[in-house]
């Protein structure tokens, strides 16, 4: 199959008039100029698909839930709106319930349907739980992280971790050296913290500005982040987590690290109403979630597709540092060497964006 764009995002920069030939779900060529028969035209900038490494949910179902259908009308909702690699996030349950998660997961990653599992819990702070139950949180044990790892048998990619926490840093260490990336996150630490965690191999953030104290002040956790760049940083953009304008300076100061996440729970692609996380009970309004107890965000409704518009017409990215934001970055950060640019042998994920009707369109084979 060959695809002509009158424009494309190939190898981080914005070029003119490409065909794409494509087979078997792999890119086997890609070529400057037009073609005189193409199988498709796109009316748009060709794009690689989305790579989101932090969703819990979407289509009204979590990536928690019981049945193989349920976990497939997650990974279905995403996919329709660009995702064409997907993390499956877990909030904090008891350590039998995750077993039991990972094990459901499992068949979903052999397939390749997901690219791994994401633990958001249950290693976090209290004093920075978030939508996470926190008569749940545990400090991280090495002996149950040997246990978790080897029963998810190399699906698990990636656990946050709250560094200050008893045993952070030697689970760390172990984590990291056996492949896993570490994010810190839902922390109550400090810069101290930050930097034990970051040297002890964490490589990414999570959902930078949320679950951790958000002053810059000299000795503080966030302000270890600005300042080490072996840190890639995840933003949630919906204008509710951080506002437009907070996150484009955020951008302006750290865009090389940047990666645009949904944190999506059940609600995204699906309704306003009620809803859980867990066991907490959550209210979504005007595409706002809320746990009903305290009011607090309970992830987003996010969809890639509006994360990268967002990216672009709120907060002033190009389409090129858009697509390195929302694709090359999190495949590279998490080591997939087959997705997140338009390049000869990567997978034929691709999308077009049409900037007029401000729309993403999934280009299938």
């Amino acid at each position: 199959m060959i695809i002509q764009a009158k424009s494309a995002v190939i190898a981080g920069a914005l070029v003119g008039d490409t065909w794409v030939e494509i087979s078997e779900n792999l890119i086997r060529s890609v070529n400057k100029g037009v073609n005189p028969s193409p199988d498709q035209i796109i009316d748009g900038v060709l794009i690689p698909g989305f790579v989101d490494i932090h969703c819990h949910g979407g289509g009204g179902k979590y990536f928690s839930a019981l049945t193989p259908g349920e976990i497939h009308s997650v990974i279905e909702t995403h996919r329709g709106h660009g995702t064409t690699s997907l993390m499956a996030s877990l909030v904090t349950e008891p350590i039998e319930t995750i077993k039991e998660q990972i094990m459901r997961l499992k068949p979903f990653y052999e397939r390749g349907q997901i690219v791994g599992i994401h633990l958001e819990g249950p290693y976090l702070s209290h004093a920075r739980c978030g939508a996470h139950d926190p008569a749940l949180l545990v400090a991280p044990d090495l002996t149950e992280i040997k246990e978790l790892i080897e029963l998810a048998d190399g699906a698990i990619k990636m656990i946050t971790i709250a560094p200050e926490l008893p045993g952070a840093i030697e689970v760390i260490k172990y984590l990291s050296a056996a492949g896993v990336t570490v994010a810190i996150g839902h922390t109550d630490g400090a810069f101290i913290d930050a930097a034990a965690g970051t040297n002890a191999g964490a490589t990414v953030v999570t959902h930078f500005m949320n679950g951790m104290n958000k002053s810059l002040t000299e000795g503080s956790f966030a302000s270890l982040v600005v300042a080490d760049d072996r840190l890639a940083v995840e933003l949630i953009l919906d204008g509710h987590h951080i506002a437009f304008s907070t996150a484009r300076e955020i951008y302006t100061a750290l865009g090389s690290r940047i990666i645009l996440i949904t944190d999506a729970m059940a609600a995204a692609g699906a309704t306003d109403g009620s809803y859980t996380i867990g066991k907490l009970a959550v209210t979504v309004k005007d595409g706002v979630a809320r746990l009903e107890s305290n009011g607090a965000l309970a992830g987003s409704v996010l969809t890639m597709d509006a994360v990268f518009i967002n990216a672009v017409d709120s907060i002033g990215l190009s389409v090129k540092e858009a697509v390195a934001a929302t694709s090359m970055r999190a495949a590279k950060r998490l080591g997939f060497k087959d997705r997140g640019d338009i390049a000869v042998g990567m997978r034929a994920d691709l999308l077009s964006y049409n900037a007029s009707t401000s729309s993403i369109t999934l280009i299938s084979e």
